[in-house]
Parts: C-alpha cells; sequence; structure tokens
C-alpha cells in the first residue's frame, strides 16, 4: 500500500463493485477491500438461477469495455456465462484476494473527527475505510407480494430470484405470478414440462423481438483476431440503443415505431382474439420496461396454459382464489414479482454528518448527484444509484461512467480529508432532472421504476452519451474539501 493512500470499502461484488475495484486498482489505489454478502461473487448473475435466465442486452454491450470477450455462445448469453465472465474478469484483475465472502453489512456511521467510516457487519464486527462505496445494485432484494393468506399455501412457493430446484415441475399445477422480465424467461423453459400453467398477469408487457443467435466458431476468430471486429459489434448495438433512447423526450416518434414492431410482433405470434386482446397492453411503449423475446407468447398459446387477468384476493392452502371467488388449484406457486428497487442500500442503514440518516434524507424518494453522492455524506459514493438505471442501453456502460467519477474524487483525498458535494449543485441536478423526467413515459403507469409516492427514483432520462458527457470531469466547484477537526 503506498504512503497516504486512502482506505477503501465496497459493498457488493457485482458488476458494479467489480467495476469499481478495477477503476481504482488501474488508478494505484492498492487499500481496497470488498465486503460481499454471499459466498461467490456476481450479483444478480449469481443470486438468478432461474431457467432460461439471460440478459437482455447483447453481450458485447453488456461487458466491460476494456475487457472484451470474443468467445461469448450467443448474442444474449444466459446467466452461466455472464457470471464466468464476471469471475474471469475479476482473476485477471487479481481481486479475489480483495473480498471478504460471507460478510454482511448492517450500517455505517461517518465520524467527522478522523474523516472515516465505521462499517458494522452482521457478525458483529466492525470495519473502518476514509472511502465507503455501496455497490449493490438495484435489484438485489426480491420484493415477495402481499396476498392475504400467503404463507398457508401447503405446496411448495418461491420467488423467481430464489429458484428452488428441489422442486420437480415434471407434471405438476403451476401457479406463476407475474409477467416481468424474469417470467418471460423461464415460462418457455417451465411450460413443457408442466401439466397445467395459470399466468396471472396485473398489466401485459410491450415485448419484442429478440435478434438472437448462437456465435458459430468462425465468429469466434473473427472476433479474436480481425482488430475492431468485436467492437463493431458492440458498437452496432450501442447505437441502437441510443437511438432508441432519444424516444423516450426528444423524439417520441421513434417509441411510436418501436411500439407498432412489438404489437406486430404479437399479432404475428397470438392469432386467439380472446388471448390477443388480454396481451395487447394499454399503455404507452417505454412506460414499463420494454422486453424481449421469441419464445414468451408461443408458450402463451399451448393448451395447457391458461392466462389470467383477475385479482388474487387469497392464497389458500390448495391454491389461489381470486376477488370473483373462483379458486385455481396448484402444487407449486412461483413469484415473478420483481425486486424492491425503490429501496436503495436498504436493509443498510447509512449514518452521514451529525448522525443524520440516508433513509431520512430520502423519504420522499432517493437522489443524488448524478445517482452517485448526496450532501451530508462525504467519502460515501453509490455505483448503479438513484436515476442511473436505463430503459435501453446497458448498465455496464453506466457503471464504467460512475466509476471514472468516483476515482477522480478519490484522487482528490488525502489522509484526514473528506470530499462532499455541495447541496446547492445535487439540488439543482436533482430539480432539472425531475422536470424531464416529468416528460417520459414513466409517468403514465406504476412500475418498479417509480416509488409509492410517484416519483421516479430509478431511471436516467437520457442516453448513455449524455451521462457520461456530464460525469466524465468531476467539477471541483461542485464539491467541498474538508480537513478532519
Amino acid at each position: 500500500m503506498a504512503v497516504g493512500q486512502p482506505s477503501i470499502i465496497i459493498i457488493g461484488a457485482g458488476f458494479g463493485g467489480i467495476g469499481m475495484a478495477i477503476e481504482l486498482r488501474r488508478a494505484g489505489f492498492d487499500d481496497i477491500t470488498i465486503l460481499e454478502r454471499a459466498a461467490d461473487l456476481g450479483g444478480v448473475w449469481r443470486e438468478n438461477t432461474y431457467p432460461g435466465a439471460a440478459c437482455d442486452v447483447p453481450s458485447p454491450l453488456y461487458s466491460y469495455s476494456y475487457e472484451p470477450k470474443p468467445d461469448w455462445p450467443q448474442r444474449y448469453s444466459g446467466r452461466e456465462a455472464i457470471h464466468a465472465y464476471l469471475r474471469d474478469v475479476a482473476e485477471r484483475h487479481r481481486l479475489l484476494d480483495a473480498v471478504e465472502f460471507g460478510v454482511e453489512v448492517t450500517d455505517a456511521e461517518f465520524d467527522e473527527a478522523t474523516a472515516r467510516w465505521t462499517v458494522r457487519t452482521a457478525d458483529g464486527a466492525t470495519r473502518s475505510a476514509q472511502v465507503l462505496i455501496p455497490a449493490v445494485g438495484q435489484l438485489s432484494r426480491p420484493a415477495i407480494p402481499t396476498i392475504p393468506g400467503i404463507d398457508s399455501f401447503a405446496g411448495a412457493s418461491f420467488h423467481s430470484a430464489e429458484w428452488d430446484h428441489n422442486v420437480d415441475l415434471t407434471g405438476k399445477r403451476v401457479i406463476c405470478v407475474g409477467t416481468g422480465a424474469s417470467a418471460i424467461q423461464y415460462i418457455p423453459q417451465i411450460q413443457p414440462k408442466v401439466a397445467e400453467l395459470t399466468l396471472f398477469q396485473r398489466t401485459p408487457a410491450w415485448v419484442l423481438p429478440k435478434f438472437d443467435t448462437d456465435y458459430k466458431p468462425i465468429q469466434h476468430k473473427l472476433f479474436a483476431k480481425v482488430p475492431g471486429a468485436l467492437l463493431v459489434e458492440r458498437f452496432g448495438w450501442w447505437s441502437i440503443a441510443e437511438f432508441v433512447s432519444l424516444g423516450l423526450v426528444e423524439f417520441p416518434p421513434i417509441t411510436t415505431l418501436v411500439a407498432r414492431i412489438a404489437a406486430r410482433h404479437l399479432r404475428k405470434q397470438v392469432t386467439d382474439p380472446e388471448l390477443l386482446a388480454k396481451l395487447m397492453p394499454d399503455y404507452p411503449i417505454g412506460c414499463k420496461r420494454g422486453l424481449f423475446s421469441n419464445d414468451y407468447y408461443p408458450a402463451l398459446t399451448q393448451p395447457n396454459v391458461r392466462v389470467r387477468t383477475a385479482t388474487i384476493a387469497e392464497v389458500v392452502p390448495t391454491g389461489v382464489r381470486t376477488t370473483d371467488g373462483t379458486l385455481i388449484e396448484a402444487d407449486v406457486i412461483i413469484y415473478g414479482t420483481g425486486f424492491k428497487a425503490t429501496e436503495f442500500l436498504w436493509p443498510m442503514r447509512f449514518y452521514g454528518r451529525g448522525g443524520r440518516e440516508l433513509s431520512d434524507v430520502w423519504a420522499d424518494g432517493a437522489h443524488a448527484y448524478y445517482g452517485i453522492t448526496v450532501p451530508e455524506f462525504p467519502n460515501l459514493f453509490l455505483i448503479y444509484g438513484p436515476n442511473t438505471n436505463l430503459g435501453v442501453g446497458s448498465i455496464i456502460y453506466m457503471i464504467e461512467s460512475q466509476a471514472r467519477h468516483i476515482r477522480q474524487a478519490v484522487q482528490l483525498l488525502t489522509p484526514g480529508h473528506s470530499i462532499e458535494v455541495r447541496a446547492e449543485p445535487e439540488r439543482e441536478f436533482n430539480t432539472a432532472l425531475q422536470q424531464r423526467l416529468s416528460k417520459t413515459p414513466w409517468n403514465f403507469c406504476t412500475s418498479w421504476y417509480r416509488n409509492a409516492a410517484g416519483r421516479i427514483t430509478n431511471n436516467w432520462p437520457g442516453s448513455q452519451t449524455s451521462y457520461r458527457r456530464h460525469t466524465r470531469t468531476l467539477d471541483r466547484d461542485h464539491y467541498t474539501l474538508t480537513k478532519a477537526a
């Protein structure tokens, strides 16, 4: 460790935490500890083991720009390949020795006298560092619906992010609750095995065709041997994402075109008028997360599948009962009901200057300067924080932008000093952000992008390029450097 270097604790060993550690290591910082509550790295790609789990961003784009992989098995690779890629990158950058596995952070407190964070963990231990960087993501805690009687079900039940592989679904009557990004992947996988599949849909999703392909050996050789070949593939998908993102605010006709493509995809694959009516969204495209699948709709047309739009009133030992009194019996219930996305950093607690708790500052909805840092919480930096999720594009691109910005802040620190974003720039940023968000489709329906009060806390209302441009160079005038008392 170089003399005078700040000590750094990163919470989480997913793409955000590993990417942050690599950025810091490349800048010469060695005193880095990564705390990971699980027994392995990987984040969502470790946790989500449901059948068919894959990324809906092409792999050449859903990867670190400085760690291209020429031999992805598919354009849209499955979780096993993505998890293996992240582990390989961590090993290549010699980061596994920096990770402490099985360590769950409960809370952290900033000491103004020493300009250091004290981090407490579930085992009762404490650790101290000058810089604290939570990188736990927005999709790390499953959301179980609050349905009366949910614990009374006599059969097997589980959330899709906690898939129980000990449960054999062959020949079973299965109820699936939810039609989000996970459900459209696992439903086609389990449909051929089950006797009956009843899908409870609250609102239909806009589903686009998935332009997937298995990369062949000749393509792997091309990507590996021909300079720039893989970059062209990455740039192509990046450009498409950037173009579509312009439809959120600048050019609404783009979203109209995308909606037509999705509607045509639905009508081509579903011909039954009753089912078609159930699956056709009645809200603007982009309001909820857009999904990609070629086999979801065909699975729903099979004779052993029923799509129900009635509301579940209660769970009973033998199945579920809807508000109209209908009992649907089942052997297994699967909840594809998403994550606690708007509860940032939950259930951890962070105390900044004067003991101010971050959850109190975020009482009306999480906010941060470019999603990275919050006034009154010195030396605390967030990866994948508020309003940094994308409606279109790769979150890895956003993570790299955040990591560069944070690295610049850390480079300003010397022992006994803290750096803190000023309140006025953070307030001005979020005021402008909310004004821009008010013009997006995300306001026209309920989704995990918005909190209970309707505030859009998750998404960035623009292109990946605009975010990178704004975060590329740290503005010293927007930050205050302070020496500890």
